[in-house]
């Protein structure tokens, strides 16, 4: 057994097997908080408490599942080409839209991590929380922040953008497919993309652009953003 679980083929199970109960909870309850994501993360979680397996061991094969976020997050350019009119249309409200949604984003988490008097690194991880993974573990190392607690915010961030998101937009009347599929998509990237998709087809494709345009933004407005606020927050 322990033979098992050194092996690449441990982590992809495990990983395989919680998604997929997840899957069936989300299925069979169709409320968004058990997001199979979500759902997988506390049973792997638990599992690996439960029966003392290191995360080393689990990594040996859920490193190969990561690899494959970048491409499964490129495939979301396939509903994006069917509504290419669409955005051509609009390109400027939905381009203002994700850079204001970015840029706040980021300001609010630092004011706010200013405010609770977190320590720096721990805020420089944070700045990328709404951004797709790979994108954001990169920003965070340039910045000097904690790859892992990044990913975990990201994560995080993901899950409750996919479960609030669609709520917040109903509390303040916003019906417009465009602007529900860049809200969710600027704030909660990939997993609140998943969400825009059952919305519509016109919701996930521009859930999905805001994806790679604010991690682009991101990119380039996070260390801006955080040199202008360190200066009015010492």
């Amino acid at each position: 057994m322990t033979d098992f679980i050194s092996t690449p083929i441990f982590g992809i199970l495990i990983s395989l097997i919680a998604f997929e109960i997840g899957c069936f909870i989300y299925h069979k309850t169709k409320l968004t908080i058990f997001n199979p994501l979500f759902i997988s993360i506390i049973l792997i979680i638990s599992f690996l408490l439960k029966f003392n397996i290191s995360v080393d061991s689990y990594n040996e094969g859920a490193q190969f599942i990561s690899f494959f976020l970048g491409p499964a997050t490129v495939i979301l350019a396939v509903p994006l080409y069917k509504k290419i009119q669409l955005l051509k249309e609009n390109s400027l409200p939905i381009l203002v839209g994700i850079a204001s949604g970015s840029c706040i984003g980021i300001t609010s988490i630092v004011s706010l991590s200013y405010l609770l008097n977190l320590d720096k690194a721990l805020n420089i991880s944070l700045v990328p929380k709404s951004v797709t993974v790979p994108i954001g573990i990169e920003i965070s190392k340039q910045l000097g922040g904690i790859p892992a607690v990044t990913a975990a915010a990201i994560i995080l961030t993901g899950i409750i953008g996919a479960v609030i998101g669609p709520l917040i937009c109903k509390c303040f009347r916003i019906k417009d497919n465009v602007a529900v599929g860049i809200a969710i998509g600027t704030a909660s990237h990939a997993v609140g993309t998943t969400k825009a998709l059952e919305l519509g087809e016109t919701e996930g494709a521009m859930s999905g652009l805001s994806i790679g345009i604010a991690g682009l933004i991101t990119v380039f407005a996070a260390p801006f953003i955080l040199k202008i606020l360190n200066i009015f927050l010492k």
